[in-house]
């Protein structure tokens, strides 16, 4: 009479599964809604203030004498403190009165461009930072960030700026910018490029491989990446996290396979039906580890099959 204590069994395991499964499904739906308020909520109240930059650099770079493309090299303190020198004299220089204003000889607006930044003086001794995203060569967002000091002696501060949220521009502040103020701005423009990346390598593979993504979840700066792959003869997924807020390749990876449900009739077993162990596809992880995420997706894909087959032969018993 054991048929139907293994019935009873097998039923609880997949009521268990059914449950799990709707869990998902309704967290899956409450990260997705979550996510699109964030971004609707920070696009709404960044706008006026992009709007408002964008026009101050576009005219800030119309009435520059020259613009400046500097290597590495030539990037470094000397130069941001020749910047620095040049907004406070140009600002002294149309806070003086009267006459002495128009005698006063007007500088030369210097435009510097270096790699994805370009800097430039700003009115009100403000130095303005544009960062120029891009991906696979074609270029993405622009983003500011403008940096203000009372005076050449006193440290400088982030006035304003159209940095996501969600990425640590005042904790970047707070560690570099009193103490090494080109490495902030160097480092600011890692984030942001890291961030345009690892957003535009998922977005290309839900363009490119859609069909075959049952679930994806990510975090608001991409750092932590899930998805499921369930068009295939098994459900496989993806696990991905970044060591920090400036990497394009994962550090953390787990890609698993897991076998459909089948039944087991052993009677040495005790059950008529249980979950196979997952299954590591450690090709994948190291394809993951090395490509972005579309070069990575189709080496898994393409692999996938022959990979299982011989994971099952080698499982099989003899």
């Amino acid at each position: 009479m054991s048929i139907p204590q293994f019935t009873h069994q097998e039923n609880f395991m997949q009521d268990d599964d059914n449950r799990l499964e709707n869990t998902r499904a309704r967290f899956g739906s409450l990260l997705k809604r979550h996510g699109d308020l964030t971004e609707r909520l920070s696009r709404d109240s960044d706008k006026i203030i992009f709007e408002r930059l964008q026009k101050e650099f576009e005219a800030a770079r119309a009435s520059q004498t020259e613009e400046v493309c500097l290597d590495g090299e030539q990037w470094n303190d000397g130069l941001l403190a020749t910047i620095r020198e040049r907004v406070h004299m140009e600002a002294d220089r149309k806070a003086m009165p009267g006459d002495a204003d128009i005698l006063a000889c007007p500088q030369e607006k210097i435009t510097y461009k270096i790699g994805n930044k370009v800097i430039c003086c700003l009115e009100g001794a403000r130095i303005g930072i544009q960062y120029e995203t891009s991906f696979a060569g074609e270029p993405c967002e622009f983003y500011h960030c403008v940096l203000e000091s009372k005076s050449f002696l006193e440290k400088m501060t982030v006035l304003e700026h159209t940095v996501p949220f969600f990425l640590p521009i005042h904790e970047t502040e707070n560690d570099l910018l009193s103490s090494n103020a080109m490495k902030f701005i160097d480092h600011v423009g890692d984030l942001l490029q890291a961030y345009v990346d690892r957003r535009e390598q998922v977005r290309l593979i839900k363009e490119l491989y859609g069909n075959q993504i049952g679930e994806l979840y990510h975090s608001l700066p991409y750092h932590m990446i899930e998805f499921v792959l369930d068009d295939f003869d098994c459900k496989v997924t993806v696990g991905l996290r970044y060591a920090d807020l400036i990497s394009v390749l994962p550090t953390r990876i787990s890609v698993l396979a897991w076998p459909m449900f089948k039944k087991k009739t052993s009677k040495e077993d005790g059950h008529s039906g249980s979950h196979p162990d997952p299954i590591r596809l450690t090709y994948a992880e190291d394809a993951l580890r090395t490509m972005s995420l579309p070069e990575a997706y189709a080496e898994i894909v393409l692999n996938l099959p022959q990979a299982l087959q011989q994971i099952y032969h080698q499982r099989a018993p003899t």
